[in-house]
């Protein structure tokens, strides 16, 4: 049911090193800091749906975790497959799969990873089931991280990086901020592919209206990656420290959070 743009974008195989280089690393040490604060302890049971090459599922599974990986594109299952069967600590589980659709039991995991559906779900329903389905399988108390994102940060991505001035860019630019949609008929894998691009608010709405219980909402990376030198300053100790700490200081402010990049919402099950 994956949407063959989006398949066709993913199958040139660039998810597995995409956090690993550059200034993306941010994402990475963002998101694991989330994952760190906020996932029950190990052994917990862990689903990370929309989990591509084992990013985050396969350190998971180093620290303890029963980490079940469930992704759409059947490149990354394969990819994250491997990476299993090379690891000390192998995945409890891989499988090509929806996540508006899971093939789990009720109340069967600790806790739902969702970093990836939302914003290739670019139908609001379409992210109502799949929050409700991360609702449906947490058991009572459990949480579900899900990513979604940020409708503002690109377009400052495109001023700081020099994206060259097309025609009709701003008329383009007004349609996308009033409804959040991004296409990519050219196919060019540099231009990203069908994404739901959120405001805050959207977020929240979605996960309550899903049943889910909000605990935080954060904006996980703010707009460090637009910073120069940014690789330079993440592989010195004390500048990565610095960020960091920056970052987690400020990730709740409500003032500056659409400039994140990436909204991240915690919820709980009821």
């Amino acid at each position: 049911m994956i949407d063959p743009e989006i398949l066709g974008y993913y199958e040139h195989g660039l998810e597995q090193q995409r956090l690993s280089a550059d200034q993306r690393r941010i994402e990475f040490l963002r998101m694991w800091d989330l994952i760190e604060r906020h996932l029950p302890a190990a052994p917990a049971r862990v689903l990370d749906v929309g989990g591509g090459a084992g990013v985050y599922a396969l350190p998971l599974a180093a620290a303890g975790y029963e980490v079940h990986l469930i992704d759409p594109v059947p490149l990354h299952v394969e990819q994250a497959e491997a990476a299993s069967r090379a690891a000390s600590a192998p995945l409890a589980g891989t499988a090509v799969g929806d996540a508006r659709a899971l093939d789990a039991d009720d109340a069967s995991a600790d806790a739902v990873l969702l970093l990836g559906p939302l914003y290739h779900l670019t139908d609001r329903g379409d992210r109502i089931k799949a929050l409700r389905e991360a609702r449906r399988v947490l058991r009572p108390g459990g949480v579900v991280l899900a990513k979604a994102l940020s409708r503002f940060y690109p377009l400052f991505e495109d001023v700081a990086f020099g994206a060259p001035v097309v025609p009709g860019e701003i008329e383009k630019t007004t349609a996308f901020l009033a409804d959040g949609q991004y296409r990519n008929p050219g196919g060019d894998p540099a231009e990203f592919t069908t994404s739901y691009f959120h405001r805050p608010e959207d977020l929240t709405g979605e996960v309550a209206e899903a049943g889910l219980e909000l605990r935080t909402l954060v904006g996980a990376s703010g707009s460090v990656k637009l910073l120069p030198q940014l690789p330079e300053r993440l592989d010195d100790p004390g500048q990565r420290k610095r960020i960091l700490d920056l970052l987690r200081l400020l990730e709740s402010e409500p003032s500056i959070m659409g400039m994140s990049q990436n909204l991240v919402a915690i919820g709980e099950a009821p």
